[in-house]
């Protein structure tokens, strides 16, 4: 399972890749585009990025993790759900 910042360092590689924080938060997409949201592979990790839409942020999700995409940062939004016991 992936640390915090191990999916955070994934995400910010994925971003840069798909152009900058930027341009996906600051070009809105049709919910329904098809390129509305791209997948990339890093460290052997799929970080798919979702680009904003009208109503909706910019958000990337990676092994469970899910960040929103700022112009200027990164918020976790929400960690993998630990296992359940048997």
């Amino acid at each position: 399972m992936l640390s915090e910042t191990e999916a955070q360092r994934l995400v910010e590689i994925a971003v840069q890749q798909a152009g900058g924080a930027r341009n996906i938060v600051a070009s809105p997409r049709h919910p329904f585009a098809m390129n509305a949201e791209e997948e990339h592979e890093i460290d052997g990790q799929v970080v798919t990025i979702h680009f904003s839409e009208q109503s909706a942020p910019a958000i990337a999700t990676v092994a469970g993790w899910t960040f929103e995409i700022r112009e200027h940062e990164l918020l976790m939004l929400q960690r993998p759900r630990p296992p359940r016991p048997r």
